[in-house]
């Protein structure tokens, strides 16, 4: 089989132009042509009038060795790769070690998933609810201001990504496909089989919530166990004079006590507590850059106006996107961050008295706003020094700030563009409507977010106009804060993905600064799984 790149068509072009396409590119009759599939599809949108569809196309054709001696050295059209996942291990029949896996977000899910599918059993421990049961406490937030801090959008069974755009992309490096595992994987549970191949697949909250009890019911037939409400207070850890500890298992609140000497940590960004307790523990922690800003809300038909033209609604483009950046006087860069489109801003706060502002759509992407984060750049050496949970202080700091500005109840500060350009705090709404629940307080954002980055996000409006038109509209709203845009910190860890000062825990996915959404954060739990079935197994990372 070989792989073509850069298959271009127009955007409305006849179903019967891609086998043309392929003859044309190879010069071969069409008898040679045997089949192809679309590996990926994407769209060149630089000229709004003229959008081009670009294809990566897979063939296979009766004499391929003469097509590739024929195209040797271009790089458009090769042997295409084996993209199959290949399990490194596998448990001997009776193998009784039983690794554990502490939290059942997206890189849990996938470390355990692997885990079971290698025979080892995992148990799974999830401090917050089953993932319907934690919708219901999740509404219970954003229609009356009631928080469950162990289940809401950050805590619970799919994590943080189930209250999200769903989206199934990266810029990880992937070697070895190991991101097509984990969008097959999804596929089996239920996704759009279309997330295999177009270029920016997401799935939204609806689907996601149906996968992972899919995802679920797959890791417990084959042998695993997941519990949910069960919170660990305490990783136990022995450590030697020389500082080096090693688990011997795990302990939750009410006293249980789990014995186990392989420990998979995927608690997601906002696991407080744990971090302290692991920090106290004397597992080695460092601090880490993150950024914080608002969230900026448009009509979605603004934008896809301006990044669309003409083509605005077409079937094959949906709601559209966009990606900012502007690197202001001050020497900080403000940008755009989780872009929504047509979704809907969500409160996502895991403790009380404090609001956190997050995106959210679903696979329709038909609501009436588009909405993303607005965001700068923080670093521990300038804005936070001198501990390794610095971070945590810096986010919870400007949460309350921002519970404070919202009135109170978990009411969000927000505040007219033109206001936020004038200085002057928003008295009243615009043609925007806010889609943030339970509700926004029209105020002057300066309250709640640090001086620095009021004066990058001023400056860098205008100049997001200047891309996309409308951009910096006086109505446009935004709301705070944002802060959860990744871990403050990184739990680091050797090249056998254990910590470096603590054998048998494997810091894993977001929470331990090694992914940045669902995508990453899969694969991450993927090699993982596989690090703690080699070393169950006594043997060696390759």
């Amino acid at each position: 089989m070989l792989r073509l790149t850069e298959v271009r068509l127009p955007l409305d072009h006849p179903e019967d132009a891609l086998p043309a396409a392929i003859l044309q590119r190879l010069g071969i009759p069409a008898q040679d042509l045997l089949e192809f599939t679309v590996f990926r599809r994407g769209y060149d949108a630089r000229k709004p009038s003229a959008i081009i569809l670009t294809y990566t196309l897979d063939v296979t054709l009766k004499n391929e060795a003469a097509v590739l001696k024929r195209f040797a050295g271009d790089r458009h059209v090769t042997v295409a790769p084996d993209t199959g996942y290949k399990f490194v291990a596998q448990a001997p029949a009776g193998f009784s070690k039983r690794p554990v896996v502490i939290g059942f977000g997206p890189c849990g899910i996938f470390a355990a998933l692997l885990l079971a599918q290698m025979g080892f059993r995992p148990i799974v421990l999830e401090r917050g609810k089953a993932v319907r049961e934690r919708t219901q406490d999740t509404w219970g937030l954003w229609r009356k201001s009631t928080l469950n801090p162990d289940s809401n959008v950050q805590f619970g069974e799919g994590g943080a990504g189930t209250f999200s755009d769903g989206k199934l992309y990266s810029q990880i490096k992937d070697p070895r496909y190991l991101g097509r595992k984990v969008l097959t994987e999804f596929v089996k549970a239920g996704a759009p089989e279309e997330i295999l191949y177009v270029s920016k697949p997401h799935i939204g909250t609806f689907k996601l919530v149906g996968m992972v009890e899919e995802m679920r019911a797959d890791i417990i037939a084959l042998g695993g166990e997941i519990r949910f409400s069960s919170r660990v207070e305490e990783i136990d850890i022995q450590r030697g004079s020389d500082d080096q500890g090693q688990v011997k298992g795990v302990r939750l609140i009410g006293g249980e006590y789990i014995e186990t000497d392989h420990v998979v940590l995927a608690i997601g960004h906002s696991a407080r507590d744990t971090f302290e307790m692991l920090h106290g523990k004397g597992v080695y922690i460092e601090a880490k850059p993150f950024s914080i800003g608002v969230r900026i809300e448009h009509p979605q038909s603004l934008i896809d106006r301006a990044r669309f033209g003409a083509n605005a609604g077409h079937p094959l483009l949906g709601a559209a996107d966009y990606k900012l950046v502007h690197h202001a006087k001050n020497g900080r860069d403000a940008y755009s961050f989780c872009m929504c489109p047509g979704g809907t801003v969500v409160a996502a706060t895991s403790e009380p008295n404090r609001v956190v502002t997050n995106g959210m759509s679903q696979y329709s992407r038909n609501e009436r706003n588009a909405n993303s984060g607005i965001v700068v750049g923080v670093t521990p050496e300038q804005d936070y020094p001198g501990h390794p949970l610095a971070g945590i202080e810096f986010q919870r700091y400007w949460e309350a700030k921002a519970y404070e500005a919202g009135g109170g109840d978990y009411a969000a500060p927000a505040q007219r563009v033109g206001d936020f350009l004038a200085g002057r705090a928003s008295t009243e709404l615009g043609a925007v409507v806010p889609s943030y629940k339970p509700g926004v307080t029209p105020t002057d954002l300066s309250l709640c977010l640090p001086d620095f980055v009021v004066q990058t996000i001023r400056e860098s409006l205008p100049a997001f106009g200047r891309q996309i038109r409308g951009f910096d509209m006086d109505d446009a709203i935004m709301t705070g804060v944002e802060t959860r845009t990744s871990s403050p910190l990184r739990i680091k860890r050797n090249q056998d993905y254990q910590s470096l000062n603590t054998r048998g825990l494997f810091p894993a996915g977001e929470g331990a600064g090694y992914a940045g959404g669902i995508l990453s954060a899969g694969v991450d739990g993927i090699e993982v799984a596989e690090a703690v079935a080699l070393s169950l197994l006594g043997r060696q990372v390759a």
